[in-house]
């Protein structure tokens, strides 16, 4: 199977172009496969819908048969031939690619690979970009339709970011290409009709915006995070994810979540980390996910339930952290159980019995056990002195 990449106005190269005459079947959208000139006694099908379901019984029945696939630009940025190469496997799948939407993009706003990014929402949350808002940034967005700069335009407005420059590239490559330069506040009553369906979204985030969300540090202030005090406080949170050592691709399980902090600056360290967050009081669990979405991690997974039933048949983690509830019966040995070779596991007890628990593990299994006492200054009389939070004692441990 060949995947051709076309231009907006539906432009082939040479090579491309003989690709194309030659298949037996052409599949495409429909906007891609009225672009392409007919070619006389050729099948051409646009892809059914649902797409990933039937695919297996489309490759079935066209096996033995040429088979060219129309995609736009580079078929492998947020493309067609992404889910192509993860069904069939690497070597079934050929790419043509042509000029990406992306390029285009970053030649119209003269802005280099190097000094921007590229966010995708296709098929995805909105608050995605959320992530990769900091002083200065440079933001390249592929959008899901027309919707997607008002709703965008509101979240940064709603994150301190009403004057984020937001420019929308409409049908880039085409004859109708268009562009739309407006404020993030500006955008965010933008009607969805003034805006073309095919278009990239550039954001530049103003270089005097001082938003704390900047960071991908562990050790966010405590209050970028609602919550009710159920929270791993900042310096703790720090020490915990320095021993939990988020990876690219990687999975925590965060049990006994509280307000979600330990998983959401996870998942903050890198776009590919994923959370599973397990809490069982529902106010709780809805708050992690109003915290997720705020802080640019809208992916997090909330399972509502009481660690150690609700571990069962969650995906394998790479990492765990048990911020409450480790004195549970069975909670610590199942998630020991559960960690991968190789795997991290932090436990933070503020009791006497957590203490004694963990104090037990550290004898059984070894690993680094630490006390953390920390202390902030605040008014007394008019003079100022040290307050000190609750000693937390923490375990970690690496399978």
């Amino acid at each position: 199977m060949t995947v051709v990449g076309i231009s907006a106005d539906g432009a082939l190269d040479a090579a491309a172009e003989a690709l194309v005459r030659r298949a037996d079947v052409v599949l495409g959208g429909r906007r891609h496969l009225d672009l392409v000139a007919p070619v006389a006694g050729q099948d051409r099908r646009p892809w059914p819908s649902p797409l990933t379901p039937a695919l297996p019984s489309v490759m079935e029945e066209l096996r033995g048969r040429r088979v060219v696939v129309l995609a736009s630009g580079d078929p492998l940025v947020s493309g067609i031939g992404t889910t192509l190469v993860r069904a069939l496997g690497a070597d079934a799948v050929r790419i043509v690619p042509a000029v990406s939407s992306v390029a285009l993009a970053r030649a119209r706003m003269r802005w280099s690979a190097v000094d921007s990014v590229v966010v995708t929402l296709v098929g995805r949350h909105e608050a995605r970009v959320l992530r990769e808002v900091a002083p200065g940034r440079r933001i390249l967005v592929l959008t899901s339709g027309p919707e997607t700069p008002s709703i965008i335009g509101e979240l940064l407005t709603e994150t301190g970011h009403p004057d984020a420059v937001m420019t929308v590239l409409g049908d880039l490559g085409s004859e109708a290409e268009s562009r739309v330069e407006r404020s993030a506040r500006e955008w965010s009553t933008t009607p969805v009709d003034d805006v073309p369906a095919l278009h990239v979204l550039a954001i530049e985030i103003p270089a005097g915006s001082g938003a704390w969300r900047s960071s991908w540090v562990a050790g966010l202030p405590d209050d970028s995070f609602e919550n009710d005090g159920q929270l791993t406080k900042r310096d703790l949170r720090a020490s915990a994810l320095a021993r939990l050592s988020p990876a690219p691709g990687q999975h925590l399980w965060d049990v006994g979540a509280g307000a979600g902090s330990v998983g959401i600056e996870w998942m903050r360290a890198h776009p590919t980390c994923r959370t599973t967050a397990v809490e069982s009081d529902p106010e709780r669990a809805a708050r992690i996910g109003r915290n997720a979405v705020r802080l640019g991690v809208p992916d997090l997974r909330v399972v509502e339930g009481r660690a150690p039933d609700a571990l069962t048949g969650l995906d394998v983690p790479d990492a765990i952290f048990i911020g409450g509830g480790a004195t549970r019966p069975g909670v610590l040995d199942a998630c020991l159980a559960a960690l991968r070779p190789g795997g991290r596991l932090v436990v933070h007890g503020v009791t006497l019995e957590t203490e004694s628990l963990l104090g037990d593990a550290y004898h059984r299994h070894g690993g680094e056990l630490t006390r953390l006492a920390v202390e902030t200054t605040q008014p007394v009389g008019t003079f100022t002195g040290w307050t000190p939070l609750r000693t937390v004692t923490q375990w970690s441990f690496r399978g």
